[in-house]
């Protein structure tokens, strides 16, 4: 089934991610991910700093992978559909916002790397990462048998 409104986002984790299961145990995980936009500020002449920030609700075995591997701070590329979601206040106001539905999340390799299966965030001028203890990712080869066929 086509889907027109695909979208890629790329930033920063605003929070750690929440892994949850529903009632009928499908895992959810929901993450913020922020990214800043740089405009010159006309009357100062300086460059200010304009946040934007999305909301994104990841399924299944990408929640779960989402929850054990990422933590805030650390910069994503996700990328999903667009859902627009209402509800009522407890004050009877109706509210409204766009959300993600994630498809798949990736760590930016802009300033990290994988080593050995995890992840191993650098700091560089352009700043983006949170430094710390990488993340274990349990992903691992299988080990190679030289007697079977490379087809």
């Amino acid at each position: 089934m086509a889907r027109d409104n695909n979208i890629t986002i790329t930033g920063n984790l605003t929070r750690d991610p929440e892994l949850r299961f529903t009632a009928g145990g499908a895992a959810v995980t929901d993450i913020g991910v922020a990214w800043n936009e740089n405009r010159r500020n006309k009357e100062t002449q300086e460059w200010d700093n304009i946040p934007s920030y999305f909301d994104i609700t990841c399924w299944f075995d990408l929640a779960e992978n989402v929850a054990a591997t990422l933590r805030k701070g650390d910069r994503v590329v996700v990328t999903g559909n667009l859902k627009w979601e209402s509800w009522q206040t407890g004050d009877g106001e109706t509210r409204s916002k766009v959300k993600v539905i994630a498809d798949d999340v990736a760590p930016s390799l802009r300033w990290a790397t994988i080593d050995n299966g995890a992840i191993q965030r650098t700091q560089s001028s352009g700043g983006g990462f949170n430094a710390g203890t990488p993340a274990p990712v349990q992903n691992t080869a299988p080990a190679y048998d030289p007697n079977e066929e490379p087809f």
